[in-house]
């Protein structure tokens, strides 16, 4: 699948045309996101993004404007639609391009034709660019068709923050608020943070704690975005993003999976949103919504 490298300051990052995904983001010598081959199959969703939903649809099946509708289960263990429909979708390169050796920029575009399961056309752009502070990631959807359209997006990067084993890790989340789930990860409860083994606003280590979880409640730090680190003995790593156009985060430990880093995906709604409503935005014709984010050593 075609490739597009970029480069700023010590940073190095790949984007494929296949789901316009992240491939590779190196500081240095050293990974900062989980890689995969040139060829794919991309792994555990590693670097791409996900719309017109993140996360799931409980069994694929939601209702909007007074009608229901059915998606493509792709999550037949569980039986749910994951992570929308544009994650290994072709997208068109628009721009790409690196100034000088200390910024690198890349854009595409992508449409969501309109299907029984999802009967709305939305246009997507997403531009990537690096410079000697990270990657930064804008995603923007405009509702290009004639009716309202529901939406949500968010990254799906699985992060590394050093050489060593990730149970050594530590975790800071300033979330005061987690999403509890039922065996097949739908949502049961919100629930407060305090006295579990889901608050990590105090960083600490991850030890064997197995996360797969949305949080809410965020907390704004420097500069006024939501940061969640990684710290290994030899580095860190950290996502940040402006909570206001993406007010959830998904945290998950990959245990099991047998896939490098930890999974910190921000998201504009929580898991099955399209039939709860819980922060669903609605997209009207000619409505537009634009989300950002930016992977950075530390």
């Amino acid at each position: 699948m075609p490739q597009y490298v970029l480069r700023g300051g010590d940073y190095h990052a790949e984007i494929t045309q296949r789901g316009a995904a992240l491939r590779v983001l190196r500081h240095g010598g050293r990974d900062v996101v989980a890689t995969w081959p040139e060829n794919g199959p991309v792994p555990h969703y590693s670097g791409t993004l996900l719309a017109p939903w993140p996360n799931r649809v409980g069994d694929g099946r939601y209702t909007f404007g007074g009608e229901t509708f059915q998606v493509p289960v792709n999550e037949p263990e569980r039986g749910h639609a994951l992570h929308g429909l544009v994650a290994f979708a072709e997208w068109t390169p628009a721009e790409v391009g690196t100034v000088e050796a200390d910024r690198g920029s890349a854009r595409f575009e992508h449409v969501i034709e309109p299907t029984p399961g999802y009967p709305f056309r939305l246009a997507l752009q997403v531009r990537y660019t690096l410079t000697e502070d990270g990657l930064t990631t804008t995603l923007t959807a405009e509702n290009v068709g004639e009716q309202p359209a529901p939406y949500g997006c968010g990254p799906h990067p699985w992060l590394i923050a050093d050489g060593g084993a990730e149970t050594g890790w530590s975790l800071e989340l300033p979330a005061d608020r987690v999403l509890l789930t039922d065996d097949r990860l739908l949502p049961v409860s919100l629930e407060p943070v305090d006295g579990t083994p889901y608050d990590f606003r105090v960083p600490r280590e991850l030890s064997a704690t197995v996360l797969d979880h949305a949080f809410t409640g965020l907390e704004a730090g420097p500069g006024g975005t939501t940061q969640v680190r990684l710290r290994g003995a030899d580095g860190g790593v950290r996502i940040a993003w402006d909570a206001a156009s993406l007010p959830w985060v998904q945290v998950c430990t990959g245990t099991g999976f047998g896939h490098r880093g930890i999974a910190v995906e921000p998201m504009t709604c929580p898991p099955d949103a399209f039939n709860s409503g819980t922060d669903l935005i609605e997209l009207a014709p000619g409505g537009k919504h634009e989300a950002s984010w930016t992977v950075s050593v530390f």
